[in-house]
């Protein structure tokens, strides 16, 4: 069947069909709520049990995920979910933990939580580690908190100044208004590196905290990363480091060493959980021993044989209900655990050389933004192809219509028709060359035969939208 047919099954209505039988109740009915809740126009569709699941089973399919195709999402680490997680996390006595039990019935949870907050702390080289924070975005938020309290208890209230690079995450500077910070933006050069002159020129004694993504958005590694370090110590403030890029350090390096004082750990990317779709996530902080004591709760700690939840002497308090996103925090730790440390140091290998090997095959068809080698992301502009009419959200059209998702589009900012992209190390060799030959095909149809891009997508479902006119009045339910 032709899925772009897939709605008209719902147009075979007839009345009086039924897809399900409910069986007796075995309770007392209960009075009905107030009529004038109550709908009687809803109109929904009468078909048989074979129509309705063969709709919803066509639907499910039409889902794209990274268990069908290639998702080379940039900066967000799109990776393969072993299964496997999956089982581990369905355990019965970890799923149905309830969270109002008490720390003595919760020895196994929380020596897991434990066990993983001593591995993040081991892989960061930050010790102190929370896993309160249910995404990156809570985990930034979490870390400029620990900084401003940090100040607060020194007697520098006056230290309220957050320098953010000009391609930070855009939750940077959102994080920082937050968190009761003013964000002030630090150049950076063709290269994509901190300008440590304009840094020099906006650091002062007023500074709190240098917000630095590492590697940048622009996949690259600060080269001057422990001269920057130096110069915010200097100052008195803290360094905070986005974390979202941790899949390309794995092993190699750690924060803790580069003079970093506090990150976050997207567990939803690097550690392999499931991630899209709103949620779930965790984003732990982490922070230097002098730091541990601002840490929000939960905190766990071991007691001789026991486990313990506890909050930190000079905690930012709590960021929300219960013990956070337990179940993320348990495929993050079966993942860990099950590759080791030499098993995380080759994600990090295999995911910087196959974003480079991406870069070299099309450094000639798309416009690099950096000369150097890139880590796990590659960021190409499409200037070239500008040239002819076609535009970087053409080229994602364009690869949905091929079998691919698009690569993250217009991101970094400053980086002119930007595709980033980010294959990961989950993918073989083959996967990336059909990618590596469909955007040199989109490249060569740029110049030879734009209006199939332009007309793109035609295989799918849906064909191309007024973006505008989408947003503006979507269609959001079913109708005759």
């Amino acid at each position: 069947m032709n899925n772009k047919n897939l709605p008209l099954l719902m147009n075979q209505s007839k009345k009086g069909r039924k897809a399900i039988s409910l069986p007796e109740i075995g309770v007392e009915k209960s009075s009905l709520p107030n009529s004038k809740f109550l709908r009687d126009n809803i109109d929904l569709p009468e078909v048989g049990q074979l129509d309705l699941i063969r709709y919803f089973t066509n639907l499910s399919s039409m889902n794209f995920s990274i268990d069908t195709n290639f998702y080379p999402l940039g900066s967000c680490t799109m990776k393969y979910n072993p299964k496997i997680n999956e089982q581990l996390s369905s355990i019965q006595g970890f799923a149905n933990a309830h969270p109002n039990q008490k720390d003595e019935n919760l020895q196994g949870c929380l020596e897991v939580m434990y066990d993983l907050q001593n591995e993040l702390g081991e892989i960061t080289g930050l010790p102190g580690v929370s896993l309160a924070p249910l995404a990156g975005a809570q985990g930034e938020y979490a870390g400029l908190l620990i900084a401003r309290e940090f100040h607060k208890y020194n007697g520098n209230d006056h230290k309220k100044i957050a320098l953010i690079p000009d391609s930070a995450h855009g939750t940077n500077p959102a994080s920082a208004s937050m968190a009761g910070l003013d964000a002030v933006t630090i150049k950076t050069t063709s290269e994509g590196d901190i300008d440590i002159d304009d840094l020099k020129s906006k650091v002062n004694q007023d500074t709190a905290v240098l917000m630095l993504t590492l590697p940048s958005t622009l996949g690259l590694f600060e080269p001057n990363i422990i001269e920057i370090t130096e110069i915010i110590h200097d100052n008195g403030g803290l360094v905070y480091a986005d974390g979202a890029n941790l899949n390309a350090l794995l092993g190699i390096t750690k924060f803790g060493e580069l003079g970093i004082d506090i990150c976050h750990s997207n567990l939803h990317k690097t550690f392999s959980t499931p991630h899209g779709g709103g949620g779930p996530g965790a984003g732990p902080v982490m922070v230097t021993k002098n730091l541990e004591s601002f840490l929000p709760y939960p905190h766990v700690k071991k007691e001789k044989n026991n486990y313990e939840t506890y909050t930190p002497k000079n905690s930012i308090g709590r960021l929300n209900g219960f013990l956070g996103s337990f179940g993320i925090v348990l495929r993050a730790y079966a993942y860990i655990r099950s590759l080791g440390s030499q098993g995380l140091k080759e994600i990090s290998e295999n995911a910087i050389i196959n974003a480079n090997y991406i870069q070299e095959k099309l450094k000639s068809h798309y416009t690099l933004t950096s000369s150097r080698n890139c880590m796990h992301e590659t960021v190409l502009s499409a200037i070239k192809q500008k040239e002819n009419g076609i535009k970087a959200l053409d080229i994602a059209k364009k690869l949905l219509d091929e079998g691919f998702h698009a690569p993250t589009m217009y991101f970094p900012l400053i980086v002119e028709e930007a595709l980033m992209i980010e294959p990961t190390e989950s993918e073989s060799k083959e996967t990336i060359d059909q990618f590596i030959e469909c955007m040199i095909k989109i490249s060569e149809l740029s110049e030879n035969n734009p209006n199939e891009i332009l007309n793109a997508p035609i295989n799918l479902p849906v064909e191309r939208l007024d973006e505008a006119l989408a947003a503006r009045n979507p269609v959001l339910t079913w109708k005759k």
